[in-house]
Parts: C-alpha cells; structure tokens; sequence
C-alpha cells in the first residue's frame, strides 16, 4: 500500500466515520477498487478509527473532561455534575449490547467485512433509517432527559452497526430521534457513545497493528492523520446540517453509492 492510498482511504474514513454514511462500507468497498492495497489482517482500518477517534475525543474535550471530573472524590455530591455523570451511566449502559455481540459474534462479523456487495445491501438499509428519522418532528428532549431506556435502545442499534454498511452514527441518532430526543442532542450522544465503542474495537484487533511492517509504518501514520482532520471537519460540518433536519441528503447518498456498487461489483442486477 502507497502513501497516497493510505491518505484518501483516511480522509474517505474521517468523513464517513463522522457522517452517517458508514465508514466500514465505504472502506471495504473502495479497498476492493486498489490492487495495490494489502494489510495485516484489519490493521489500517483500525489505524484510521484510531485518528477519528481522536477527532471526536478533541471535538468533545469539553464534555469528556467534565465527565471525568464528575466521578471524582470531591464532586460526586455536587449537583453541578449530576448531568455528566448522567450521561457516564448511559454511556455505560449503551456501550454493553455492542461488546457482547462484538465479542460474541467477532468470526461472523470479520466474515461479513470480505463482501462489498453485503455492504452494499446493507447501505441501503442505513439509508432508509435516515431517510425516515429526517421525517420525525424535531423534539424539545435534550440531553438532561434521557432515559435509562433510550440508552439501552441507542446502545442495540450501536451494535446493529457492527455490520459493514450499517452506519454507526446513522443507526444511533435515527434511534435517538424515534426515541423523540432532538437532533443535536442525539447526535451528541451518539458521538460520545462512540468512544468507548471505538477503543474497544481497537483494542480487540490491536493484534493485528503488531504486523504492521518498518517499510509500511510512513503510510499508516498518514492514514491516521488524514482520518483524524478530516473527522474534525466533518464534525464541524455535520453539527451544521443536523440542525437543519436534512439527513434525507445522506439517504440518498447511501442508496446511489450503494447502487454503483452493487452495479459494478456484482451482477445483483
């Protein structure tokens, strides 16, 4: 694999890690479209989650950080960090339905990576999640009304997205919004609930970073960096749509590329 192949295939999972388009699908997709690309078992997509994991841990440094002080010694009866660790306790709860099944199913799992046109078909799924949440009412329910419930549901559909072409994003913020919480504090949520979900995925296939060559490491580090900006930019972006209810656009998007796909890598048709 060249520099250059791991630079777009980093932006193409910033980009898509972040919007609810599933980053997994464009990845096992357009790793199919490089002859040149090869790696170690999963190693360069989980070097890539790795840089949009630090996007999306430097986009809510924030809230991370009063998260973390929420649960210290000194502040556990303070009321000012009741909602912090509010959202701590469902962060929790929604990130158990995807580790169980992660765990439990991970040989599955790796089976379903090796086909685009799977991916595809699953795609198509993500878009019509998307393009039915867009048609809910915006809700007044913000972060402080979340419910144990809500995180257990998010949490399933977190773990629905394990499956390429399933977007982790688009699974959880469409539940969210069926849910009736409003858009950005869904998206939110969603974001947060990702962390520890990433790490985690990273953590079970860091085996594989292991073989990762001396004469390969220059092109995964700029994987890593191009997945890392174009994850804040997205981000940035993304907060701007999301207020706008438009994730019927990110639908269509998913059906037509799901569709070119399946045209070209199958005979589907």
């Amino acid at each position: 694999m060249n520099t250059s192949t791991a630079a777009l295939l980093g932006i193409v999972q910033g980009l898509t890690e972040l919007f609810p388009v599933s980053s997994s699908a464009h990845l096992v997709i357009l790793q199919t479209f490089f002859p040149d690309f090869q790696q170690p078992g999963v190693a360069f997509d989980v070097v890539v989650h790795m840089g949009t994991l630090f996007a999306v841990a430097v986009y809510f440094r924030r809230e991370i950080w009063d998260i973390a002080k929420s649960i210290l010694p000194q502040n556990i009866k303070d009321n000012n960090f009741s909602l912090p660790r509010k959202i701590l306790f469902l962060i929790i709860i929604g990130t158990i339905p995807a580790a169980f099944f992660g765990l439990l199913f991970q040989k599955k799992i790796h089976a379903t990576f090796e086909s685009a046109v799977v991916a595809a078909l699953f795609l198509i799924v993500t878009g019509f999640l998307l393009f039915f949440s867009d048609r809910v009412k915006n809700s007044a329910r913000a972060e402080k009304d979340l419910k144990v419930t809500d995180g257990i549901l998010i949490g399933l559909a977190q773990s629905v997205a394990l499956l390429p072409g399933i977007s982790r994003s688009g699974a959880t913020i469409s539940m969210g919004i069926f849910r009736g919480v409003n858009r950005t504090a869904a998206a939110r949520f969603s974001f947060l609930l990702s962390l520890p979900a990433i790490c985690g995925a990273i953590l079970l296939e860091s085996p594989y970073i292991m073989q990762i060559t001396a004469t390969e490491i220059s092109a995964y580090l700029t994987g890593f960096v191009c997945a890392a900006l174009a994850g804040l930019a997205s981000l940035k972006l993304f907060f701007l749509i999301i207020r706008e209810a438009r994730l019927k656009y990110f639908a269509y998007y998913c059906w037509a590329f799901a569709l070119v796909t399946l045209l070209v890598k199958s005979s589907f048709f």
